[in-house]
């Protein structure tokens, strides 16, 4: 669906849509995003797996895209009042009063991109600073081209960069006590 010629855009707006492309809100200016690869979706699958084996039993959750986050909302705003929709690749949740039916109001506590060609400059720089300035805690950018997944973890406002792996590692999750996850599965060797 084509979207209505008008500069700036609302979670009402977004709502409101018969049939809603996949767009992300920034500040009010509409993102598209392109349909995923296979790579990317393997990738994607196969650490949302391994976040909720962990989680099983414990108070966090793990939501694969689509979910939508509204990292600035506030109690008491409308959806007229949502400026900045995201739609992370994985997002996980500890607080579960900050859900609701359609999706997270506030940060997330861990969020997970997977750059594709079309969002390098959006997931590094763009959600980079989106993410830091609304307290997400630990977010990782991960490149399939790289085999790569570098964490960063919120410390006094900034982020700091943590750990970078690759395949054969173990990478720790910093915000989930015990938590690590095996990247020989997320990159596993070609043609396996």
């Amino acid at each position: 669906m084509p979207l209505p010629k008008e500069s700036h855009y609302t979670l009402a707006d977004v709502l409101s849509w018969e049939e809603p492309d996949r767009v992300e809100l920034i500040d009010g200016a509409p993102v598209m995003m392109a349909p995923p690869s296979r790579a990317h979706q393997e990738i994607l699958t196969e650490l949302t797996r391994q976040l909720a084996n962990y989680l099983e039993g414990k108070q966090c959750r793990v939501y694969p895209a689509p979910f939508a986050v509204r990292l600035f909302e506030r109690p008491g705003d409308r959806p007229e009042d949502v400026r900045t929709l995201v739609e992370p690749d994985i997002s996980v949740v500890c607080d579960r009063d900050k859900l609701d039916e359609v999706g997270c109001k506030g940060a997330p506590d861990l969020i997970i991109e997977i750059l594709s060609p079309s969002s390098l400059r959006h997931d590094r720089l763009t959600k980079y600073n989106l993410y830091q300035r609304a307290g997400v805690r630990e977010y990782w950018i991960v490149d399939p081209s790289a085999r790569s997944i570098q964490s960063f973890v919120l410390e006094s406002g900034h982020y700091t960069a943590k750990d970078l792996g690759t395949p054969g590692d173990v990478l720790k999750v910093h915000v989930l006590d015990g938590c690590f996850i095996d990247l020989s599965k997320v990159f596993p060797e070609a043609g396996v």
